[in-house]
C-alpha cells in the first residue's frame, strides 16, 4: 500500500513536470540539447524504476517523455549529421536497439554501433574493468587510511591535522578554495612550511614539503609521507565526486587519512578492501548536543550569533537587506562569494562586529564558527534540475554548524514556518549509506584513435561499469565545451586540458570569454591572452568579473602561457574589497 501511494506520488511529479521540460526544449538552442536529452533519459528511467504499468495516467506520461525524447534526438541527430557530412536516420539508428537508446542517447548508440569492431576492443584493453587498476604505482605499495568518520563540527579534521604537522612530508585535500586556503596559513603560522595549489591560484612557499591543495589538484605520485583528505562523502558528487575517488584510489601515499560523514564508512571500506590496503575507523561524537526548538522562528526573532539558512543568493541577499534596514548587522555567505570577502564576513561575526550570520548551504562546509543557532527560513532547495525538499544529510550537515565548545554549550536548531517536525525527522532519521563512488573518464581515452575525443567520452559513458559500488561522472559540462572546441580541430591532449578548466559553462559570459580565449591563442596565435573588462558597478557584475580574472588565470596556467600573475591578485583584491562594500 506504502509503496504504491509512493509510486503515485512520483508518477504525479514527473506528470507535473514534463510541460515544464517540454517547454524547456523547444526553446532550447542546439548547445543545450544534450542536457535536455540527459534529464529526459532520466525521467524515463525513474518511470521504468516506478513499475507502474497498473498505476491511471502511467502510460500516457511514458509515452510522452518518450516521444519527446525523439524530437531531441531527432535534433541532435541532424546537427551530427551536419557536423560531420553524414546521413543518419533516427529510424536506423535505433533498430533493434531501442533499449539502448532510451538508457544512453541517440549519439551514443550510433556511435557504439558504427565504430569498428578495433575501436571497441581499445576500449576494453586501454580501459579497466575496476577503476582502482588505473593506478598501478598505487597498487604496488601497500598503503594505510585513517578513517576519522562523524557529525559536523567534531573535530575529525583537527586531529587528522595534528597527524600532518608531525609527519616530514604531507598533503591537505580540501572541498573548497577557502578550505585550502585556511589550513595554508595554518600550518604556516605554526612553523610548518606549506604551499598552497588550487583552480585559481599557487603559492610556493620555499623549502615547503607541504601542500595544501583543492582535491583536483592533487598529486598522485608527489612521494609524501601523509595525506588527508577532507569531505569525503563528496566521493558521490556526480560533477566533483570523481576527484575524491582518483585520491583515494591513487594517492601514492603510505598513510592517508580521509575525514567525512559516518553515512560514507562502508563505500570506503569497499575500496580500501578492494585495493588490499590496510586502514582503521575512528568514530567523532558531538561535545555539544543540538537542541530543535519547537516553535517556529519570526523574522524579527533572531538573537546575536544566530546563522539563518536560506537556498538561494536572491534569498540571503534579501534578508540581510531586511536585517541592515532595521539596525540589525549581518554577515552573509553564499556560493558566488571570493573566498577573500567569504573570509571578511566570518571574521566580522566572529568578531562581533555582525549579529548574525545570513548564509546559502554553503556553510555547511568551511570554517567553523561560533553560532548559537542554526534558523532554517526555508526546507526545500533548488538542485540544478528541480526544487525538492532538504536531504537528511543536508539537514544534519547545516545544523551540525550549531554550538561551540567553549562559547555556546548547546547548539540550536530552529526554522521558520511549519517544518520543526520535518527538520526533527531529518535529524533524527539514519543517514542512507553512500553504496557508490563516481569515476571519471582516464587520460588513456585519448591513445584511443579513429573517434573524435567528445565520441569517444560519449562511448564511455555508455559503458556500464563492472564493478558495483562505481558509477560514471556527469561528464555533460565537458561535453559543452568540446562541442563548441569542435570547429577549431585542436589536438586532444589540448581539448583534454581545456574541458577540465574550472568554470560555470552555463555562464553565457563566461563562456563566450572563454571561446574567445581559444580564438586568440589558436586562431591568432597570439601569445598572452587579453585581460576582461568589467561590465558594470553593481555586485552580480563585480561577482563575475572575479570568475573572469579566474578564467584569465586558469587558461593561461593550464596551456603555459604567459600572464600577469600580480594583476590577477590586485584585481582580484580590489574586486573582493568592492563586493564587501557592495554587502
Amino acid at each position: 500500500m506504502k509503496k504504491d501511494q509512493k509510486a503515485r506520488r512520483e508518477l504525479e511529479y514527473l506528470e507535473k513536470q514534463f510541460p515544464v521540460i517540454k517547454r524547456d526544449v523547444k526553446a532550447s538552442k542546439s548547445g543545450k540539447l544534450w542536457r535536455h536529452e540527459t534529464v529526459i533519459r532520466k525521467k524515463i528511467k525513474a518511470l521504468r524504476e516506478l513499475r507502474g504499468d497498473h498505476l491511471k495516467g502511467y502510460g500516457q506520461v511514458y509515452d510522452g517523455y518518450v516521444e519527446l525524447l525523439g524530437e531531441v534526438s531527432e535534433r541532435l541527430l541532424e546537427n551530427y549529421n551536419q557536423a560531420n557530412a553524414t546521413a543518419y536516420g533516427f529510424s536506423e539508428v535505433v533498430q533493434g536497439r531501442f533499449r539502448a537508446y532510451l538508457n544512453s542517447g541517440i549519439i551514443s548508440v550510433l556511435v557504439t554501433h558504427h565504430i569498428p569492431k578495433m575501436v571497441a576492443a581499445e576500449f576494453n584493453r586501454l580501459l579497466p574493468e575496476n577503476p582502482k587498476d588505473g593506478y598501478p604505482e598505487a597498487r604496488g605499495m601497500k598503503r594505510r587510511f585513517v578513517l576519522h568518520l562523524g557529525e559536523t563540527n567534531t573535530g575529525k579534521t583537527y586531529s587528522a591535522l595534528q597527524c600532518l604537522k608531525q609527519s616530514e612530508s604531507g598533503v591537505y585535500l580540501a572541498p573548497l578554495r577557502i578550505l585550502a586556503l585556511e589550513n595554508f596559513e595554518r600550518l604556516n603560522s605554526q612553523g610548518v612550511p606549506c604551499s598552497l595549489v588550487t583552480g585559481e591560484e599557487e603559492i610556493l612557499v620555499e623549502g615547503a614539503r607541504h601542500s595544501s591543495r583543492t582535491v583536483e589538484k592533487a598529486e598522485l605520485l608527489s612521494g609524501c609521507r601523509v595525506a588527508v583528505i577532507d569531505e569525503v562523502q563528496m566521493l558521490r558528487d556526480p560533477q566533483r565526486g570523481d576527484a575524491w575517488t582518483r585520491a583515494i584510489l591513487g594517492l601514492c601515499c603510505p598513510e592517508i587519512h580521509l575525514c567525512g560523514a559516518m553515512h560514507a564508512r562502508e563505500q570506503l571500506v569497499r575500496m580500501i578492501q578492494d585495493c588490499g590496503d590496510d586502514f582503521e575507523i575512528l568514530e567523532y561524537t558531538r561535545s555539544v548536543p543540538l537542541q530543535i526548538k519547537k516553535a517556529p522562528v519570526r523574522l524579527s526573532d533572531v538573537r546575536k550569533g544566530d546563522a539563518l539558512v536560506a537556498f538561494s543568493k536572491r534569498r540571503v541577499l534579501s534578508l540581510s537587506r531586511y536585517y541592515s534596514a532595521n539596525g540589525i548587522p549581518n554577515s552573509v555567505i553564499y556560493g558566488d562569494l571570493p573566498p577573500e570577502v567569504r573570509r571578511g564576513q566570518y571574521e566580522a561575526f566572529i568578531g562581533g562586529e555582525s549579529q548574525i550570520l545570513v548564509a546559502t548551504d554553503a556553510i555547511g562546509m568551511g570554517v567553523n564558527l561560533p553560532i548559537r543557532r542554526i534558523v532554517f527560513t526555508e526546507t526545500s532547495k533548488f538542485d540544478g534540475e528541480m526544487f525538492r525538499p532538504l536531504f537528511p544529510h543536508e539537514v544534519k550537515q547545516i545544523a551540525g554548524r550549531a554550538g561551540r565548545i567553549g562559547i555556546y554549550d548547546v547548539g540550536y536548531v530552529a526554522c521558520m514556518g511549519d517544518d520543526v517536525a520535518f527538520i526533527k525527522n531529518c535529524l533524527q532519521v539514519r543517514d542512507e549509506e553512500i553504496d557508490r563512488a563516481v569515476v571519471g573518464p582516464s587520460e588513456e581515452i585519448m591513445d584511443i584513435g579513429l573517434l573524435p575525443l567528445k565520441e569517444k567520452l560519449a562511448l564511455w559513458e555508455t559503458r556500464e561499469e563492472t564493478v558495483s559500488h562505481y558509477r560514471k561522472k556527469d561528464i555533460r559540462d565537458a561535453i559543452l565545451i568540446l562541442d563548441r572546441l569542435k570547429a577549431y580541430r585542436l589536438p586532444e591532449k589540448t581539448q583534454w586540458r581545456l574541458m577540465q578548466l574550472p568554470f560555470d559553462v552555463n555562464s553565457e559570459e563566461l563562456l563566450a570569454q572563454f571561446i574567445r580565449y581559444v580564438e586568440e591563442r589558436f586562431v591568432l596565435k597570439a601569445e598572452g591572452l587579453s585581460r576582461p573588462d568589467l561590465s558594470a558597478r553593481s555586485l552580480p557584475a563585480y561577482e563575475q568579473y572575479y570568475q573572469k580574472v579566474g578564467l584569465y588565470y586558469s587558461f593561461s596556467k593550464s596551456l603555459g602561457l604567459p600572464f600577469d600573475e600580480q594583476w590577477v591578485y590586485d584585481t582580484r583584491k580590489q574586486i573582493s574589497e568592492e563586493i564587501s562594500r557592495l554587502l
